[in-house]
């Protein structure tokens, strides 16, 4: 029996805002990475004070102090899939942008957050163009909702032609692959459209969940995706997975009372101890 082997767990980095309210930005990332087996590392690039109601305030870390968390967490561990949020202004962009282009190897998850589930704007002007210039290119997929793909692409969106002409128009822009999220259109089902390269569009199409408790949505899909990809999935089986790790969570958390707003999605439903590799 060898006793000399060496194990590590998988590692995730987030790099997003912080949520007090706990249940969107970095606290919902580290908690859907943890929920999967993943070791979570972070990096803030801001801090809010919100809850499940809104955002009462929001203050940019230094470029300075983000770059430092994040060469910490480089230097230190091997990281297997990084999740980028909230970049509240055009300094955090450049310094993740040029810490993150050096590292091709990496899956990066791309959430383009802009406006939180209550309504509040979380992403300077200046910023969103910086975004699609320096981490479209380098990101592996990116995940907008049904009013940040209008937002980026544009192009108004009210069907399933609307999403795919928006999502050429991302991937025109520099996008390697566009997951467009449709909870925003409502019905009784929810289709999320992946559109990668030349390939066919694909949906992933669920029953639509009657709840109120949908703080950090986007966040814990975005973050279960880079979840599965530091497991060694695939961009699309990451994607097929993660969705079915959000319909769980929202399910199992669909009648609980958190706060006086939106409530947060369930993480902890089932969660995996951490893996060794």
């Amino acid at each position: 029996m060898n006793t000399n082997e060496t194990y590590r767990y998988p590692v995730a980095l987030t790099i997003a805002g912080s949520d007090s309210g706990g249940g969107a930005g970095i606290q919902a990332d580290i908690k859907t990475f943890s929920a999967l087996g993943v070791f979570a590392t972070s990096a803030i690039t801001a801090i809010t004070a919100q809850n499940t109601c809104g955002v009462r305030g929001i203050q940019p870390v230094t470029p300075e102090l983000l770059q430092a968390q994040i060469t910490a967490i480089l230097d230190d561990f091997t990281v297997d899939a990084i999740k980028i949020g909230m970049l509240h202004n055009k300094e955090v962009v450049r310094v993740v942008a040029d810490l993150l282009a050096p590292l091709p190897s990496i899956p990066i998850i791309l959430d383009p957050v802009m406006i939180s589930t209550s309504g509040s704007k979380l992403i300077e002007d200046e910023a969103i163009q910086g975004v699609i210039e320096e981490l479209f290119p380098i990101a592996t997929l990116v995940t907008p909702n049904i009013p940040e793909t209008e937002f980026l692409s544009g192009h108004r969106i009210g069907s399933e032609a609307d999403i795919s002409f928006a999502a050429g128009l991302l991937m025109e822009a520099g996008a390697q692959a566009v997951l467009v999220k449709g909870g925003h259109i409502g019905g009784d089902e929810m289709t999320d459209w992946l559109f990668q390269g030349n390939e066919p569009p694909q949906g992933f199409t669920s029953p639509s969940i009657r709840t109120g408790n949908t703080h950090g949505t986007g966040c814990t899909l975005s973050s279960a995706i880079a979840a599965y990809m530091a497991l060694g999935k695939t961009r699309t089986e990451a994607v097929r997975l993660a969705k079915e790790y959000m319909n769980k969570a929202l399910a199992q958390g669909a009648n609980v009372r958190m706060g006086k707003g939106h409530g947060p999605v369930n993480h902890f439903f089932a969660p995996l101890p951490l893996r060794k590799i």
